[in-house]
């Protein structure tokens, strides 16, 4: 006899959740490996003289007030 469709359905939904959890563990692993954006100094914004948000912190200017 031929085997039933229900047990090839259970072997292929198995399957799926192993291959997710694998795929799941290796991008675990990838952003372990190269985390990014998680510096401080990554997320902060400067606003210039013209009002602009930059990414570059401002130049100190030397008081020249006498």
């Amino acid at each position: 006899m031929a085997k039933s469709q229900a047990t090839f359905m259970k072997k292929q939904l198995e399957k799926n959740r192993q291959k997710k959890k694998e795929d799941k563990a290796q991008r675990k692993q990838e952003r372990k490996e190269n985390p990014s954006g998680s510096d401080l100094d990554n997320m902060m914004a400067y606003v210039n003289e013209f009002g602009e948000i930059v990414s570059t912190p401002p130049e100190k200017k030397a008081n020249t007030e006498e």
